[in-house]
């Protein structure tokens, strides 16, 4: 199977600015310890991050069909390089949120472009080719901690700003050999209005299965490096950890677009919730490296689905292949993201361990919830790279590219 060349370019792209998305994770252990910051602090920063990241998705894919110009994609690795390195800067708890929230208009303006023109190009290979666009995202999200750890134990807190570098290089990449949107009249789009209320139902359990993901994934991801400096391991050690936890979730989706082609959506995130579910609870009893090694297991089977999720609402709204991505990557995301500031007001009550344990059973409801899925969705007639582009997609052609 070939990889598009555009694809491969966001792709490279999605990597750079879902790198930035986790380095939160790896900053509070040291940020807790010299601002002295609550659990229930730590929480609130993760939801300021989730509302601004991923709520704000749909809003800035609207922008960015209104204004239809290549700045709001190109320019967010550095928005968001540039204000979430620079969190070793801040002087208290509020400085912090106002990094949080500008740096997560970087990673909100990003994804909804990316996601339709992916969609967009990929023809019959659907899985396969989103596989890769949320793949290279993947990868970038699990080396974002061990990132900026690095350059933390190198430089100092104080001068977490160097992290900022790549993003910046990327925006300069991007804003002279970047896609740009197509142009498009009102009579070329598809009615997304129609689409929706004639696949209301599955879409709606499909929004669900997601938020419940991305709840305990961001749980995870913004508690995980802490969570292992209270059983005994350093700072690095909790940063690498959740390295591994995302990685194995990164490759895992990657094969999961592939098999999902293969025997759809529903069987593929059935698989998800019912397969991380001991693999998660088992490594909140364990101890040592077990519990790492269980860890790593279950982020694998939790986030199978990544690129499963965006394909099957696409399949569902093909005339609006941005709005659903938006909605899926970004509002999902941040519905999921409010059980963040909820963890850790109930950790600082019960425990880390105890509230994590909790939130591992939400996988409960999510299987569940996928014995209301379609078994196959069939993608309504027009094939995806032949429609006309949905909002807020983007045309790349081979001169575009270096």
């Amino acid at each position: 199977m070939k990889v598009h060349r555009s694809i491969l370019t966001l792709a490279a792209a999605h990597f750079c600015i879902d790198n930035y998305s986790t380095m939160l994770g790896a900053f509070l252990p040291f940020l807790h310890d010299r601002l002295h910051l609550s659990l229930a602090q730590a929480g609130i920063l993760g939801g300021v991050l989730a509302f601004s990241s991923s709520f704000m998705q749909p809003f800035y894919g609207y922008l960015a069909d209104r204004f239809q110009h290549k700045a709001f994609c190109a320019l967010s690795p550095a928005i968001a390089g540039v204000f979430i390195s620079s969190l070793g800067l801040a002087p208290n708890f509020y400085t912090l949120l106002i990094l949080l929230l500008l740096g997560g208009i970087g990673i909100a303006a990003f994804h909804p472009q990316g996601a339709a023109f992916t969609s967009q190009v990929s023809g019959r290979d659907h899985g396969y080719q989103m596989s890769v666009f949320i793949t290279g995202g993947m990868i970038g999200y699990a080396l974002g901690p061990v990132y900026i750890t690095t350059v933390i134990s190198l430089a100092g807190l104080g001068h977490s700003y160097w992290a900022a570098i790549p993003g910046i290089l990327m925006s300069l990449y991007l804003l002279r050999y970047g896609p740009s949107p197509v142009r498009m009249t009102s009579a070329q789009r598809p009615s997304f209005s129609r689409q929706v209320h004639e696949k209301l139902r599955p879409l709606v359990v499909l929004y669900f299965l997601v938020v419940i993901r991305s709840a305990i994934q961001m749980v995870f991801t913004s508690f995980l490096p802490l969570y292992f400096t209270t059983r005994g391991f350093s700072e690095a050690q909790g940063s690498q950890f959740l390295t591994f936890f995302l990685l194995a979730g990164g490759t895992a989706g990657f094969l999961g677009g592939i098999l999902a082609d293969r025997f759809g959506g529903k069987a593929i995130i059935s698989l998800s919730m019912i397969g991380s579910l001991p693999l998660l609870f088992g490594s909140l009893q364990a101890s040592g490296a077990w519990s790492v090694l269980l860890c790593t297991a279950g982020g694998a089977f939790l986030l199978f689905t990544t690129p499963v999720n965006i394909v099957m609402a696409q399949k569902l709204v093909p005339g609006g292949a941005s709005t659903v991505s938006a909605l899926m990557m970004g509002f999902a995301w941040g519905m999921g993201g409010l059980l963040v500031p909820l963890t850790g007001v109930l950790g600082d009550h019960f425990g880390l361990q105890v509230t994590l344990a909790w939130v591992v059973l939400l996988t409960i409801p999510g299987f569940l919830l996928c014995l209301a899925l379609p078994a196959q969705i069939q993608q309504d007639s027009v094939p995806m790279d032949q429609q006309a582009p949905a909002r807020g997609s983007v045309k790349v052609t081979e001169a575009g590219l270096p």
